[in-house]
C-alpha cells in the first residue's frame, strides 16, 4: 500500500511494539503529527514542557521497561534539546530512538531556518545516526535504528528526516520483527572452565557488578552464582536493585561514595569477578591501587571493555544473560563464612539519631512504607548518593539515575517517564534544589497527566555536593554555590495545581507522608534540612580506599 513518509513512520512504530512516544511538535515535524492525529488511538503520546524533558522520560522508560524509548522533536533548537538527553542515553547504555525533523532537502546546507547539522552534532554520543534523503529507504532506516538500539550493548539512535521527506509517499509493506536480539554467541567452553576454576579455588572474592546487568535482565542468573558460591556481591550505581538490598550477600554500592566494608571488601578480595562493569573512575579511584591483590575475571557483551581500564586475566565476552547461565553450571557451592565474617568487621556504624531530620532517616522511612512497590528517579548531587546508599532497592529496573554523564536536570522528566513506563507502581523522585530549579517546568507535565509521583525535594539552599567539595578540599571557599530562598517551592507546586508541603523535622515528615502515600495524585514534600550534611563515606578522587573520608 502507498503511505506517506509520516504515516511509515508510524506504521514501522506499531511494527517495533512502540506504543508511548515523548514528544514535541513543530514546523518540521507537522506532518508526523498530522499523521499521529489520525492514528492517536494507537499512541500514548506524552507532550513535556521542554524537549530536554521528552529525551529523559524516554530514556527512563527505557531503563525501567526494558523497551526502545522514543523521542519526536522537531528540527534546530527542538533537535539541539536533545543532546545533553542522548549523550545522558549513551553513557549509561540505554536503547532510544530520537526522531528529529529536519529542513527540506532542498534548504539544505544553506543555513536554512531552524536548521542544524543534528547528525554530526550527535555523532559522538549515538551508537549510529541517519539523514534520511529518500522516502523509499524510510523504513528499512527506522528498522535497522531500532535493531541497533537494542542490540548487544544498547544505546541512543537518531533519524533525522526532512520535513518534504514525511510528506512524500511510496510503497510500504508491513514485516514482521523479531524482538529478542539479545542473545549472541558467548566465549568458548574452556574460558567457562578457567574461570570456574578460579572462582573455587579462591577464598576471597567478590561480585563487582555494573549495569550491564539490568541491561542484560541477568538479576536472577548473578544471584544463583552469588548463593551457590556463597560470593558477596558489591553493586556500582548502575546496578542497584540487581540483588535484594537485605540479602546476607549485598554489600551495597563500591567506589568513591560506596560504603567502607564494600571498598575494603573489592581492596582485599583475591579475586575480582567484574559482571557488566567498566572500571569507571568513581569506582576505581587510583587504578593502580584498585583491587591491587585480586585476579580479574571480567565478563561484558562489549570486547571494547575488556582489559580497556583493568587488565583482565580471564575473559568471557557475550550476552550476560546467557554467560552467567553457562558459567552457574561450572561454580561449586563453597562455605565462605570467614571471608563475610571479615568483611562485616570493616562495617562503620553512622551515628544518627533517630529523630533526626536528615536523609538517611527520610529515605529509610519512605523506603520502608513503600518497598518494593516503587521505582526510584533522582537528579545528580549529595541526594542521590544519599538515596544509592540508603534505599533498601528490591527489584531490577527500580532504580532510574544518571550515571555516567551525573546531570543535573534529569530527574523530573525521568520520575515521568518512569511512572508512564510503570503505571502500577509509584515513582519516587529524590531531588535537590540546585537539580530540581533545572527542570521544574516538567511539573506541568506531570499535572496534565496526573501522574502520581512523590517529590522528595531535599532543600538545603545550596549546591551541596558541589559546596562539600569546597568545604573539604578548597579551605571553605564556597564560590557561587548557596542558593538563596528566592523560590517558595510549595507555591510553585501549588501553581501548578499539585499539592506542595513543607517539612522541617521528621514527625512533621512522617504525617505529611502517611496522609499522601495512598492517594493516586502528585505531590510535592519540601524538606528542609542543613546545608552542612555531607554524603559520607568519601574517597577524593583519584585517591585509594586507605584515603577514605568516613566522617
Amino acid at each position: 500500500m502507498k503511505l506517506s513518509g509520516a504515516h511509515i513512520v508510524l506504521e514501522c512504530l506499531k511494527e517495533q511494539g512502540a506504543d508511548t512516544l515523548f514528544g514535541y511538535p513543530g514546523g518540521a515535524v507537522i506532518p508526523f503529527y498530522d499523521a499521529l492525529y489520525d492514528k492517536s488511538g494507537d499512541f500514548n503520546h506524552i507532550r513535556p514542557s521542554h524537549e530536554q524533558g521528552a529525551s529523559h522520560a524516554a530514556d527512563a522508560y527505557a531503563r525501567v521497561t526494558g523497551k526502545v524509548g522514543v523521542c519526536v522533536v522537531t528540527s534546530g533548537p527542538g533537535a539541539t534539546n536533545t543532546v545533553t538527553g542522548i549523550a545522558n542515553a549513551y553513557m549509561d547504555s540505554v536503547p532510544m530512538v530520537v526522531i528529529t525533523g529536519q529542513v527540506g532537502r532542498s534548504l539544505l546546507g544553506k543555513d536554512s531556518f531552524q536548521e542544524v547539522d543534528i547528525t554530526g552534532i550527535t555523532s559522538p554520543i549515538t551508537k549510529h545516526n541517519f539523514l534520511v534523503e529518500d522516502v523509499k529507504t524510510l523504513a528499512d532506516t527506522i528498522r535497522k535504528a531500532f535493531k541497533i538500539a537494542r542490540s548487544g550493548r544498547p544505546g541512543p539512535v537518531l533519524v533525522d528526516i526532512p520535513k518534504d521527506v514525511f510528506m512524500e509517499s511510496c510503497e510500504y509493506e508491513s514485516v514482521e520483527i523479531v524482538m529478542d536480539e539479545k542473545h549472541h554467541e558467548i566465549s568458548e567452553p574452556e574460558w567457562f572452565e578457567r574461570a570456574a576454576k578460579e572462582i573455587n579455588s579462591s577464598k576471597k572474592p567478590v561480585l563487582y557488578v555494573g549495569g550491564g546487568v539490568i541491561i542484560s535482565d541477568s538479576a536472577e542468573e548473578l544471584v544463583k552464582i552469588a548463593k551457590k558460591g556463597n560470593i558477596p556481591v558489591a553493586n556500582t550505581l548502575m546496578s542497584l536493585g540487581s540483588i535484594d538490598r537485605d540479602d546476607e550477600l549485598s554489600l551495597g554500592m563500591l567506589g568513591m561514595h560506596g560504603e567502607k566494608e564494600t571498598n575494603m571488601a573489592v581492596d582485599n578480595c583475591d579475586l575480582l569477578i567484574a559482571v557488566g562493569a567498566r572500571f569507571d573512575d568513581r569506582v576505581t579511584g587510583d587504578l593502580d591501587k584498585f583491587a591491587q591483590r585480586a585476579k580479574v575475571i571480567h565478563m561484558d557483551i562489549d570486547a571494547a571493555e575488556i582489559s580497556k581500564n583493568r587488565e583482565a586475566d580471564i575473559f568471557l565476552i557475550g550476552d550476560l544473560k546467557d554467560t552467567l547461565a553457562e558459567l552457574s553450571k561450572h561454580i561449586e557451592e563453597g562455605d565462605r563464612s570467614e571471608w563475610l565474617a571479615e568483611i562485616e568487621s570493616y562495617k562503620v556504624t553512622r551515628c544518627v539519631e533517630h529523630d533526626e531530620f536528615v536523609a538517611k532517616n527520610i529515605l529509610e522511612y519512605v523506603s520502608g512504607a513503600l518497598g518494593a512497590n516503587a521505582n526510584v528517579a533522582t537528579d545528580v548531587g549529595q541526594h542521590q548518593m544519599w538515596t544509592a546508599q540508603y534505599w533498601r532497592f528490591k527489584t531490577p529496573r527500580s532504580f532510574v539515575t544518571s550515571g555516567g554523564l551525573g546531570t543535573m536536570g534529569f530527574g523530573l522528566g525521568a520520575a515521568i517517564g518512569s511512572q508512564v513506563g510503570c503505571p502500577e507502581k509509584r515513582t519516587v523522585l529524590v531531588t535537590g534544589d540546585g537539580s530540581f530549579r533545572m527542570n521544574c517546568n516538567e511539573l506541568a507535565t506531570v499535572r496534565k497527566h496526573n501522574l502520581p509521583i512523590i517529590i522528595l525535594l531535599f532543600n538545603n539552599s545550596t549546591l551541596g555536593m558541589v559546596r562539600q567539595w569546597q568545604k573539604l578540599f578548597q579551605k571553605e571557599k564556597y564560590s557561587e554555590t548557596d542558593i538563596g530562598n528566592e523560590v517558595d517551592y510549595v507555591k510553585l507546586a501549588e501553581a501548578y495545581n499539585i499539592d506542595g508541603h513543607r517539612a522541617r523535622s521528621l514527625s512533621d515528615f512522617k504525617a505529611i507522608f502517611d496522609n499522601i502515600a495512598d492517594k493516586h495524585e502528585p505531590v510535592l514534600i519540601e524538606c528542609i534540612v542543613n546545608k552542612d550534611d555531607c554524603v559520607y563515606p568519601i574517597i577524593p578522587a583519584g585517591a585509594g580506599v586507605e584515603q577514605s573520608i568516613v566522617g
